[in-house]
């Protein structure tokens, strides 16, 4: 990483080591380096190759102070976007950019040496401990199957039991020159591991001949790095012998080698289709490249790095069988990805030769490294490769670019991708392009090494469908809300509009004092299954409209009118008319609707923290150009979603939009277009809504919902209590809760997870079954999300669909590009809560107040 120049002490890199050592040696050595040491704070803005996004503290020191470089390890500094800040000893604090990523390693000292690490470990700033070197040998530290991992390295070991934020942190001799860098540990011991410093000094050096070259800082910087796409590890003379080895070319290894040298270089992993592909394979023994024995990763990586673009001659024996291969070094800088296309909050590039080693795929496949909103939505996980998009084959990031500008926001088309852990089998989801442009335009962002920063541009033609039609739904929306004529129509004017019924006023009358306490402390209900979350976003007053409604008799009329030549699916059809299904059911099943919903992750605010819900609706008006779902605000937290709605009644899928939600009860109306429907138009019906009577204690009722199969399913009940009021204590994160509201409990249901309505032998609905959201807390500090079902009498409904059915005067809203209406609600700005008579008296309530209630 690069800084402004500072005047601290800089470390200096150093091989040598020296023995015979004091304490105050060490002080001095200490003093030396600790003002070169820096905490680090880096954030990753959006996830890339192997890291996520997010924000950590490291630790790195200065090896240049004239030029302001800064060393630390490569998972400190992350392949993708970061922005940093270096704290020095002193407080100061001064912005660093990357300077230079070494493409796989994490970027000479004795067994025995005694070395102190200087860093910001466990977070504070400054901690200097104290170890051992006790191998110089190790294999490199494995840290996750799929993450960034350094291999074809030796690290060092010692007990120094480093911990987080000490990454990049120098390791230094009792002359405090640094030998190594710390790079990581094992949590279950305390060992540390550590990155050796040759090609380090080399990568140095070369910036350093590049700086001066220039006479100033460069505009890139380019360190020769070459691969051929293999894993070597470094293996005993033991068990190289198992491998086949043959004695003469193991004395012959042994004779050319340093004093000491205990082992050969076997091939671990070949990535496919690289260079080395179908010529070496797992458990080739490396003897010679370009006619030097080759025993260690240095001498190794030396040749590669020398040889970047041209041929290298190896000699490996393969059972015992010598083989000559000639293969090309390829750029190590060529199969690192430094541009990523974001689209819809995913992050896609090609695949790294990290992840393709990890994966066992080859370099440049289409590699999602964050899914976003629009691939998630459609279960396509982090870490897929994307082999087809709209039913085109998608071999690098430029055919994926090609396919999405020429879709159009809205459409529906299939993908397939693979997962490493299942390479063999592709899978198939629906992605939906974005209608709403909860996020920018599909932009392409690519790094430049001159300033550290990544440049962004539009990775579609302006006169892609995908583009232009965003700019013609936001033209419509505009000249919509301009249009001063429509601002006059009246929803009762509408020719869509069916006939309607009068809704009696009427009040349902409080009948006990009994009250629900959800505040935490334990529950009766089914608590973790099929969890739900929920918060108010805003008090918007919409339209809805008054029910179409029909009887019994009519309904089943009307079923036994539709021939088979209509497209209704006809299992359907004999399910909703056998003897096995209640009457009630029969009514309803055709304004039943089941509801899925998806919040962006940019619209998750004020406590909305689930991304997808699930919940069942009820049709309660369905014209030609309008129709009206009412469904709870535990399946409908917020206006900014995506709904997708599924009939019971028609087999088809179709965008739904919210156009109210109340502030305070529990209930909101989302609006779908019936001409969406097709030939389910005719089939799917509003429900008969029965406000009044109020229901009572003992009545009969029928619970009818549907399954997540869309089955219909149904019971009959016993109302235990019409009027039990609701107290949902407040959650960790403020978020919507449904207040100063009075419920029906049932004597049985299907558990806490199934909503619906309740409605009368006739199919007439008295109540929407809702579900509600709530925490649970245990003990003082964890809490977990739970949900119940009760019922909402269908009055608070019918009473908001008829201000707008009578065309109450109000603010206006576009509804399937027609500007409607909407009521205001009034509100009492308080919270209230039941209590008993006897405690009323405590708060003042006078004895004749008391004998009239």
């Amino acid at each position: 990483m690069e800084s402004p120049a500072k005047e601290e002490g800089g470390g200096e890199l150093a091989m040598e080591i020296e023995s015979s050592v004091t304490v105050e040696d060490w002080r001095r050595a200490l003093a030396r380096v600790v003002p070169s040491v820096v905490v680090l704070r880096t954030t990753a803005p959006r996830a890339f190759d192997t890291e996520a996004a997010g924000a950590s503290y490291a630790t790195g020191f200065v090896v240049d102070k004239s030029r302001g470089i800064i060393l630390t390890n490569r998972h400190v500094v992350k392949p993708g976007p970061v922005v940093a800040e270096a704290m020095f000893v002193n407080r100061e604090e001064i912005p660093v950019y990357p300077l230079y990523r070494d493409p796989v390693h994490d970027f000479a000292a004795s067994v025995g040496l005694e070395i102190r690490v200087v860093g910001n470990d466990s977070g504070e700033k400054v901690s200097i401990l104290a170890g051992t070197l006790a191998r110089l040998d190790r294999e490199a530290p494995y840290y996750k199957k799929d993450g960034y991992n350094d291999f074809n390295t030796f690290y060092m070991q010692a007990a120094s039991g480093t911990k987080g934020g000490s990454s990049g942190s120098p390791v230094v001799d009792c002359q405090g020159r640094a030998v190594a860098l710390n790079a990581g540990s094992k949590s279950s011991s305390a060992s540390a591991f550590f990155l050796p410093l040759e090609r380090v000094v080399r990568a140095l050096n070369l910036i350093r001949d590049g700086w001066e070259a220039f006479g100033s800082k460069p505009e890139s910087v380019y360190i020769p790095r070459g691969t051929l796409q293999v894993t070597f590890q470094h293996k005993g003379f033991e068990e190289t012998r198992r491998l086949g080895l043959r004695n003469e070319t193991e004395q012959m290894v042994r004779l050319v080698s340093p004093l000491g040298e205990t082992g050969m270089l076997v091939v671990d992993s070949v990535v496919p289709e690289g260079p080395a592909h179908k010529h070496l394979e797992p458990g080739d023994v490396l003897v010679r490249m370009n006619d030097e024995v080759v025993t260690q990763f240095l001498t190794m990586e030396t040749l590669l790095d020398d040889s970047v673009g041209m041929g290298i001659d190896l000699q490996i024996e393969r059972g015992g069988t010598p083989l000559a291969v000639k293969l090309e070094v390829e750029d190590l800088h060529s199969i690192t990805p430094n541009h990523f296309l974001e689209v819809s909050g995913a992050v896609i590039h090609p695949l790294s030769y990290q992840q393709a080693r990890n994966f066992r795929f080859k370099c440049g496949l289409v590699y999602v490294a964050e899914a976003g909103y629009m691939l998630s939505r459609a279960s396509l996980p982090r870490h897929a490769i994307i082999k087809k998009f709209a039913g085109k084959d998608i071999a690098n990031l430029g055919d994926l670019i090609a396919v999405i500008s020429k879709l159009s926001r809205g459409e529906r088309v299939p993908v397939e991708y693979v997962k490493y852990t299942e390479r063999y089998r592709n899978k198939p989801v629906l992605v939906t392009i974005d209608v709403h442009e909860w996020y920018a335009p599909p932009q392409l962002y690519t790094r430049n090494d001159a300033t550290g920063l990544w440049t962004a541009k539009s990775a579609l033609p302006l006169e892609s469908p995908f583009i232009a039609s965003a700019h013609h739904a936001g033209h419509i929306e505009a000249n919509s809300n301009s249009v001063a004529s429509l601002a006059e129509s009246s929803p009762i004017d509408l020719k869509c509009q069916h006939e309607s019924e009068n809704l009696a006023d009427g009040c349902i009358k409080m009948q006990t004092d009994d009250e629900i306490v959800v505040d935490g402390s334990h529950s009766s209900e089914d608590s973790l299954a099929g969890k739900k979350r929920r918060r108010v976003d805003e008090e918007i007053s919409v339209e809805g409209t008054i029910s179409s409604c029909g009887d019994l008799d009519q309904i089943k009329g009307d079923f036994l009118r539709h021939p088979p030549s209509v497209d209704v699916d006809g299992s359907d059809l004999n399910r909703t008319i056998s003897s096995n299904a209640s009457l009630a059911e029969q009514v309803i099943e055709p304004a039943l609707v089941m509801f899925e919903v998806h919040v962006p992750p940019v619209c998750m605010l004020d406590g909305v923290h689930s991304p997808h819900f699930f919940g069942t609706g009820v049709v309660i008006h369905h014209s030609d150009c309008l129709g009206l779902v009412a469904v709870d605000r535990n399946t409908v937290a917020v206006s900014i979603s995506d709904i997708m709605l599924s009939f019971a009644a028609y087999p088809i899928e179709i965008p739904g939009e919210v156009v109210f939600l109340h502030p305070v009860h529990n209930f909101a109306l989302v609006a779908y277009d019936p001409s969406a429907l097709g030939a389910g138009t005719s089939v799917v019906r509003a429900a008969k809504l029965l406000p009044e009577p109020a229901l009572r204690r003992g009545d009969s009722v029928y619970l009818v919902g549907l399954s997540r199969s869309l089955q219909a399913t149904s019971r009959k009940s016993i109302v235990t209590n019409p009027c039990t009021a609701v107290n949902i204590g407040s959650a960790d994160c403020p978020r919507y809760r449904a207040i100063n509201m009075e419920v029906i409990e049932l004597d049985t249901d299907f558990g806490s997870t199934f909503s619906g309505i309740l409605s009368d032998e006739q199919g007439r609905v008295q109540a929407l079954w809702a579900s509600f959201s709530t925490q649970i807390k245990y003990g003082c500090s964890s809490s977990e999300d739970h949900q119940f079902v009760r019922g909402i009498p269908i009055y608070a409904i019918s009473q908001v669909l008829e201000k707008i059915i009578s065309g109450t005067p109000g603010p206006f809203r576009l509804i399937n590009g027609v500007r409607r209406p909407m009521p205001f609600i009034r509100l009492l700005e308080v919270e209230l809560f039941p209590t008993l008579l006897s405690k009323a008296r405590n708060y003042g309530l006078s004895d004749s107040w008391v004998q009239v209630i």
